[in-house]
């Protein structure tokens, strides 16, 4: 019974619904697990957005770099290298003093017949100026990847392609992003597993949490302050991201098994359980 209050109190309190007061007294292992897995909404909110959007921008970068054109290349590879040599953390603490500097008050944009005022303090928020970074790290790191894996292909099946007229956008989208996709999806899959971990830098970050209710590793803390244990929160923690983890290996593995349905089994690049969750 105390357990169910708890949830109707506290399941959605990160998202700003609920009791706005914290327990500060009696913690019940069930208050714990509560707030810890309404805390993980946000968690999975940051992964979910910068790897749908992570992996659109690391398929056109990796085109682009393998294309070799000139100065967007160049530019490209700038951007990979900069952001797969920096530290994710030190990325978080730049952004954040980039947004700052940022006129709070919004910039205009002249239409003519109107001004658009575009407000920018948006940015200094977690909910957004932490997702651009995660976005932006792991379309380096993918990018990455995906560009190795096209790299790889053998060159006789695109001289194939050639061979039978196939146009350019065709050969792309039937025989070079296909293969790319079998031969890199074991390697995306870590980034995707590394990615959900990440987010866990973010409360450590400056950006601060949506109506003052963070990620799971804000409640952890706040449990370990409270009750002087820090080996119960934390734990918990780890559950909760080791099952989300295995969540994602499964996903991806039924993606993988789309991918190299038609090809015999002594080809097949299979995602191994286990293998997958260290990176």
């Amino acid at each position: 019974m105390v357990c169910e209050q708890t949830l109707e109190l506290y399941a959605l309190r990160s998202l700003g619904l609920g009791e706005k007061l914290l327990p500060k007294s009696d913690i019940t292992l069930c208050d714990q697990f509560v707030l810890i897995g309404s805390g993980i909404i946000w968690n999975i909110y940051f992964c979910i957005i910068a790897l749908v959007f992570g992996f659109i921008f690391a398929v056109i970068t990796a085109i682009i770099r393998f294309n070799r054109y000139k100065v967007i290349s160049k530019i490209v590879d700038l951007y990979v290298f900069i952001f797969r040599g920096s530290p994710l953390f030190i990325q978080f603490f730049c952004a954040y003093e980039i947004f700052v500097l940022l006129p709070k008050i919004g910039f205009d944009i002249n239409l003519i017949f109107t001004t658009i005022t575009i407000e920018t303090s948006w940015l200094t928020k977690a909910w957004l100026g932490a997702v651009i970074v995660l976005f932006l790290n792991t379309t380096a790191y993918s990018s990455e990847i995906f560009y190795g894996s096209l790299r790889s292909i053998p060159k006789h099946d695109i001289e194939a392609a050639d061979a039978f007229g196939l146009s350019t956008s065709r050969k792309y989208r039937k025989i070079i992003i296909p293969t790319m996709m079998r031969n890199s999806w074991a390697s995306y899959t870590n980034e995707a597993i590394f990615l959900f971990h990440a987010t866990t830098l973010v409360f450590f970050s400056s950006f601060p949490a949506w109506r003052q209710s963070g990620d799971a590793l804000y409640y952890a803390s706040y449990f370990a302050d409270k009750t002087f244990n820090p080996f119960v929160p934390y734990p918990i923690i780890a559950i909760y991201f080791i099952s989300i983890t295995l969540l994602i290996i499964l996903i991806f593995k039924f993606i993988n098994v789309y991918f190299t349905k038609h090809l015999p089994k002594e080809r097949k690049n299979p995602i191994r359980l286990f293998a997958n969750m260290v990176r």
